[in-house]
């Protein structure tokens, strides 16, 4: 799916210095369409990430109206005299404080709710093109809501993060910036290395303020299985002979398959979430113990619709 993916982000630098004193309430006449705030209730909320074990304080907190507000501000930390730090935040999932920032701003690129006073701000939500088979969405955009839109057209992302409230942009990049503050748009064939550079690449090369994500008709139906070996040997041995069938026609091959492993006292607590019945976790954790406490798992899916659900069984 990455290599699908047209992005446009903003390039900013990442300005450290030590003994920097500025004050917030110069960030407020930078003139920006979207809100820049230094109120407590919102300093606070982005001081805070999920991991829960870092608390950093910034000075204020912008909530961009476009990819021009989180340009400028990152244009203004590059060319200030003074210095100060910037950090986009999507929906403070990242871990060991990658979304915080102390002595400068946190970008809420989440758009979210108008708690505290703060009014409700986001940029343009999911645009789908059926003909191009794409969704353009805002980097803070939730993963679940592009697929909510996409299935208003039938459609659905190539690939996604197993977890849906997610981030596009913090998925993409897993948070972090550095650049000048330009705002650039890429691809394979424009802008080709640093397209490659920001996917991935721990959000060191920009903030990713929009993605375009490749879609493919959405199924009608998945059939979900799960598979579980004692043996590594014929775990690995079917595992690669299913990857091995993705050149195949669609026919011939599943449309899903991973592999797990599941390891000691954890055997019960992870199945509870599955399908299976509840006599199933006591047999799954005496066959983990009579392998030393380690199963592998295979997860496969395979999409069908009315007209091949009688078959599907035997497939």
């Amino acid at each position: 799916m990455a290599s699908r993916f047209l992005l446009t982000f903003a390039i900013c630098r990442l300005i450290v210095t030590v003994g920097l004193t500025l004050n917030p309430t110069e960030l407020l006449r930078l003139g920006v369409d979207g809100q820049l705030t230094v109120d407590p209730f919102h300093v606070e909320a982005a001081s805070r990430d999920f991991g829960g074990l870092h608390r950093v304080e910034p000075l204020a907190v912008l909530r961009p109206a476009s990819a021009n507000d989180v340009a400028r501000l990152v244009r203004a930390a590059y060319e200030s005299a003074e210095g100060f730090t910037v950090s986009a935040r999507g929906h403070g999932h990242s871990i060991n404080g990658q979304s915080q920032t102390s002595n400068g701003v946190v970008i809420d690129m989440s758009g979210g709710g108008c708690s505290g006073g703060m009014r409700r701000l986001k940029p343009a939500g999911p645009r789908v093109s059926e003909k191009g088979r794409y969704v353009d969405a805002w980097g803070g955009e939730l993963w679940i809501d592009v697929l909510r839109r996409t299935l208003e057209h039938g459609l659905a992302p190539l690939s996604w993060t197993d977890y849906l409230y997610l981030s596009v942009g913090g998925t993409l990049s897993n948070a972090g910036i550095s650049g000048k503050g330009e705002l650039l748009t890429c691809s394979e064939e424009q802008n080709a290395e640093l397209f490659h550079a920001v996917l991935g690449g721990l959000g060191q090369f920009g903030i990713i303020t929009r993605a375009r994500i490749a879609l493919e008709p959405a199924p009608k139906m998945v059939r979900w299985i799960r598979v579980l070996y004692s043996n590594f040997s014929d775990f690995t041995h079917d595992q690669e002979y299913l990857i091995s069938l993705h050149g195949k026609p669609a026919s011939k091959k599943f449309d899903y398959v991973e592999g797990s492993v599941i390891v000691d006292e954890g055997l019960v607590n992870n199945w509870r979430s599955s399908f299976f019945s509840p006599s199933n976790p006591v047999k799954i954790s005496s066959l983990g113990a009579a392998n030393g406490g380690v199963l592998y798992c295979l997860e496969i899916t395979r999409n069908y619709d009315e007209s091949s659900a009688g078959s599907l069984d035997q497939v």
